[in-house]
């Protein structure tokens, strides 16, 4: 049975609970459960069992060394200028991460799954809208514009199974790779 498939990386639990602390609390503002908060690298989708032991096998012999990642800046992505999602982005570019984001989907094409390509952009979702207009988010979003929740260590990245229930997603952490 295919496993639903991505590669994140974890946030410490004082940055979850910093991003938690500005919830505006707004009509149709999901915040995202602090346990769930992570900046994906590459989601998978259904990934049949064989192909998803040979991308255990590929992201196990990525190396990477470990660095420092800046959280810092709020901002949505829209659907038709309605805000879907609220986001704090992430390294701004930062070459590290990218360059973990580039091997990952390296592994990912060895082991046999079609790479990602729409353009990627880091960020940790921190809520979720539904019929939420822009105008109601304005203020919050003007005054979080350059909102910093300092920089994270990143020593590891992390394999995830989801599974979606009507409570919200279960992940499940199936493999990790630290820095060398």
């Amino acid at each position: 049975m295919p496993k639903r498939l991505f590669v994140a990386i974890d946030l410490p639990e004082s940055t979850r609970q910093l991003l938690a602390g500005i919830d505006p609390h707004i009509r149709g503002v999901r915040w995202v459960d602090t346990a769930q908060m992570h900046l994906t690298i590459s989601f998978f989708g259904d990934v049949p069992n064989d192909i998803g032991l040979a991308v255990r096998e590929k992201l196990s012999a990525i190396e990477f060394g470990a660095f420092f990642l800046p959280i810092v800046g709020v901002g949505t992505f829209s659907a038709k200028r309605t805000p879907k999602i609220i986001w704090i982005s992430v390294g701004k570019a930062h070459p590290h991460l990218f360059q973990i984001h580039k091997r990952v989907q390296e592994a990912a094409l060895a082991a046999g799954l079609e790479p990602e390509l729409k353009p990627w952009h880091p960020h940790i979702t921190i809520a979720r809208c539904r019929d939420v207009s822009a105008q109601s988010l304005r203020k919050f979003l003007q005054s979080n514009a350059e909102f910093d929740a300092g920089m994270i260590r990143v020593q590891d990245f992390h394999l995830y199974s989801s599974k979606l229930t009507s409570a919200g997603p279960i992940h499940t952490r199936e493999l990790t790779v630290s820095a060398t």
